[in-house]
């Protein structure tokens, strides 16, 4: 089958034989015509897959007709991650080359201003992130009742994020009868409600099972101790010895930890450069931009870059962490492998990340083959150690170790202490008096002798004073 025969329009067409496209992948060509004949898409399909062209392609034929609004935009497309939602605008400049398009990209990290004035001409496509996308709404900038396609990408992470009550709040503002495309990797239970609320009797197109991964990535773990320092030295020689090594991808779980490998890496001679979530949008693209173009060969990231950006000709991924959900793990190494290219996703177990891996081989529905001697399982209630930290916490001993050094160490009394004697009532200790002072002592005025019924009995006991 051809894109010729989807329906597109010749102006389309025109811009996908200049991009060197042929044949459209499986997703494009079940989803295309369903999307022209104005039905509600359900899209399930592995990352890789060209899931963006599949509503991109048949949009830019439907907006042909018609004409842009000032702060009414006629689709909107929301995605969970700025860098996705740049993607998806480069999209549209690829194939909407032969098309005078107004394309809005609303996204944090960038002035209110100079998108109100996007907004203020009229757009024709709205990509943004919900946050921004509400934020603008609630200023009374941006009215979304002209809107006639809603397209949902990437609805797994928009759930691991947190963005499913904002997703519900912008459904209730656009009309109820426009057109929906719901687009995901994985169908957890909580995005199967979410697009049933969505949703009015749609085509559910799956060209994959759920939770898989492309044939051509080679996945395999390899066994690390339980110290960063161990993990760091095993990626540096997994990266040195890799076979037809060209580029690569690692993941870690938090933010920080991307932030102590990148300067470890940087230290140890690496070209590599840094992506998460702390880091302003300028830097953000600027790491993309140079990893894209080969001029960082190593990107260290967390799952800000898992889902869904479209980094060509990634030959590794590794790792560095191990994922906590398994859905994770099938959008990480998703990133290599892709547009029928080869590719190798290589996970550093440590001990406490057997029941992490067992979950996802669960998921995946196969058994991830080990490099060397398989790691050895964690005990019991063993937890990982924290950044700075021994392996039987600080100072290298746990606490019942402390307890037990210190009880050992404390010499052993000999004898019992001896009572010390206490002041008989009959017979009590005399008492010394105190100097008077300047203005703790001077006469108050109208001084009255106090009661004394109330007072206990040993206040009104003898004092011995010494002359």
């Amino acid at each position: 089958m051809s894109f010729s025969e989807l329906g597109l329009s010749d102006k389309v067409l025109g811009a996908i034989d200049a991009a060197g496209y042929k044949n459209p992948t499986p997703i494009q060509a079940q989803a295309i015509p369903h999307v022209l004949a104005r039905r509600d898409v359900l899209g399930i399909a592995q990352t890789g897959t060209g899931k963006t062209a599949a509503f991109v392609l048949p949009m830019i034929t439907m907006l042909e007709k018609g004409r842009a609004r000032a702060r009414m935009p006629r689709t909107l497309i929301l995605e969970p991650t700025r860098e996705l939602a740049a993607q998806v605008a480069e999209s549209f400049e690829k194939y909407g080359k032969n098309h005078k398009l107004n394309v809005a990209l609303i996204i944090g990290g960038v002035s209110f201003g100079d998108q109100d004035a996007k907004l203020l001409r009229g757009v024709d496509v709205l990509i943004a992130t919900p946050g921004r996308l509400l934020d603008h709404s609630e200023r009374g900038r941006l009215l979304l009742s002209g809107c006639e396609l809603l397209i949902i990408d990437e609805a797994d992470r928009m759930l691991d994020m947190g963005f499913i009550p904002d997703i519900e709040r912008i459904g209730k503002l656009v009309p109820f009868t426009r057109q929906t495309l719901f687009f995901t990797a994985t169908m957890p239970p909580e995005i199967q409600r979410i697009a049933d609320t969505f949703l009015h009797n749609p085509v559910r197109v799956e060209v994959s099972k759920p939770a898989t991964a492309a044939s051509t990535i080679t996945q395999l773990q390899v066994a690390v101790g339980r110290e960063d320092f161990e993990k760091r030295a095993t990626l540096r020689h997994l990266i040195d010895s890799a076979e037809n090594f060209k580029n690569a991808i690692i993941f870690c779980n938090r933010k920080r930890e991307v932030a102590v490998l990148h300067k470890s890496l940087v230290k140890h001679g690496y070209s590599a450069v840094a992506l998460h979530g702390d880091l302003d949008q300028t830097s953000r693209m600027a790491a993309l931009d140079a990893f894209r173009k080969g001029d960082a060969k190593l990107l260290i990231a967390s799952d800000v870059a898992a889902r869904g950006l479209d980094i060509p000709a990634v030959s590794h991924v590794f790792n560095f962490d191990v994922p906590h959900h398994p859905d994770d793990y099938v959008h990480r190494i998703g990133r290599t492998g892709r547009a029928g290219l080869t590719g190798t996703a290589i996970s550093l177990v440590a001990p406490f990340d057997t029941k992490a891996v067992a979950t996802i081989e669960k998921l995946m529905g196969m058994t991830i083959p080990w490099m060397g001697e398989p790691v050895a399982a964690a005990e019991p209630g063993e937890r990982p150690a924290r950044h700075g930290e021994r392996s039987g916490g600080r100072g290298g001993r746990n606490r019942s170790q402390r307890g037990s050094r210190s009880q050992e160490s404390r010499p052993r009394e000999s004898h019992p202490r001896r009572e010390q004697p206490q002041p008989r009532a009959d017979n009590p200790p005399p008492v010394r008096a105190r100097e008077p002072q300047p203005y703790r002592d001077r006469p108050q005025r109208d001084h009255v002798e106090p009661d004394a019924s109330h007072l206990p009995a040993f206040l009104l006991r003898p004092v011995n004073i010494k002359a």
